[in-house]
């Protein structure tokens, strides 16, 4: 679950990643929106008989100050900034390489051992996803996500 709040509207952005969703609930600030993520392939005519399609559901939770306007139910687009994205990517895949690694490399400088320093590699990785759960909300708080209703 991917959660954000929303601190610009989405007519000022820039630049933005969006995907089409229902609204699964509506609380007091808090909106919930289902998106169906497809792979690039998931639209293809063969893709039901092909191993490389995949598509997963997933719910965001778009904090708003007028979460009053929507429903269960209506369709809307969410979109976060390319700069929030590539923020969640880099914590999410581009530090942990680099921290695996940096490991893998200093333990077999260390030991010229390649299974230790394999183990290391994926050991080193554990405190890091750790310092990351302890910041999730920090983390969290820095991803910013928008939402609109799709005209009918």
């Amino acid at each position: 679950m991917v959660i954000g709040k929303v601190v610009v509207p989405l007519h000022l952005m820039k630049s933005k990643i969006t995907h089409s969703g229902v609204v699964e609930s509506v609380s007091d600030r808090l909106v919930r929106v289902r998106i169906v993520q497809a792979a690039a392939c998931a639209a293809c005519k063969v893709a039901g008989h092909c191993t490389a399609s995949e598509s997963k559901v997933k719910i965001i939770d778009v904090f708003t100050s007028d979460p009053s306007s929507y429903a269960k139910g209506d369709a809307v687009t969410v979109s976060v900034s390319e700069g929030s994205a590539r923020k969640a990517l880099m914590v999410g895949f581009g530090l942990p390489f680099a921290v695996m690694v940096a490991a893998v490399f200093i333990t077999m400088w260390l030991t010229t051992d390649e299974t230790m320093s394999a183990l290391a590699g994926l050991a080193a990785l554990v405190p890091y996803y750790m310092l990351v759960w302890l910041l999730r909300d920090r983390i969290g708080g820095s991803v910013t996500f928008g939402i609109e209703k799709h005209s009918v």
